[in-house]
């Protein structure tokens, strides 16, 4: 079996379905940041830097949001044993990783003209830059391991320690004297602002769901492929 044919074993609606699904969520997360940009006022001290907020945090939510995807089907795996629940845990770990990078660096650029740095040591910003080091680790452990079982034990036992970095991600700014601006809600939030962070929460979520789809099943179909191979190879040694 080549990897074309495990290709086409993919029942072509399911790849429709959610090729209409990213689509949909990119352009929803277009049209969020269009409606929340035009709608919101500058802020009476940040000006339009305020806007950036659109962006980051959303994507400073996923950050914590992916790694407890990462967390259940990691130990999930050690549960069943399922080749699919690694697969998945890993596709998380990689989107996760990419939020939390793209997290850091909108923070560095609101982070400039209102706090003077680029970096600070805050708990907040230390913790995060934490957290995305553990996820490259993740990454890192799966491409030096060979074995697959043990590699996703490892893995899973690196998901439980991003998993556990979440809340302290999360309450570092009430923890510890931090120059980071504690939780927003929308009590606390001005109701302009509200639904543009509301709508792109929303789109982000169903991006990130989008992208660990993705990933994870182009990781399916590499295993297939894998798969098959070893069958080929095992084949031609029995019939010598």
């Amino acid at each position: 079996m080549t990897t074309g044919a495990v290709s086409a074993a993919v029942p072509r609606s399911r790849v429709n379905r959610w090729s209409i699904f990213g689509w949909a969520a990119f352009a929803f997360l277009i049209a969020s940041q269009v409606t929340a940009i035009a709608i919101s006022p500058p802020d009476r001290d940040m000006g339009d830097l305020q806007k950036i907020m659109y962006v980051h945090v959303p994507a400073a939510w996923m950050t914590m949001l992916s790694p407890l995807t990462v967390l259940v089907f990691g130990l999930r795996y050690i549960w069943k044993r399922r080749e699919e629940d690694d697969l998945l845990a890993a596709a998380a770990a990689e989107v996760a990783a990419i939020f939390a990078g793209l997290t850091l660096m909108l923070g560095m650029i609101w982070a400039r003209p209102t706090w003077g740095v680029w970096w600070t040591w805050d708990a907040r910003l230390t913790s995060t830059l934490v957290l995305f080091l553990i996820l490259v680790s993740y990454l890192a452990l799966r491409a030096l391991i060979d074995d697959r079982d043990r590699r996703a034990q490892w893995s899973a036992v690196v998901g439980v320690l991003g998993a556990i970095n979440v809340p302290i991600v999360y309450m570092s700014v009430r923890w510890w004297r931090t120059i980071h601006q504690i939780q927003s809600s929308p009590a606390t939030v001005d109701p302009a602002y509200v639904v543009g962070l509301r709508l792109n929460a929303f789109a982000m979520l169903f991006v990130m769901i989008f992208l660990i789809r993705q990933r994870y099943e182009a990781a399916r179909l590499e295993r297939e492929a894998e798969h098959a191979l070893e069958r080929v190879a095992l084949g031609k040694r029995g019939a010598q």
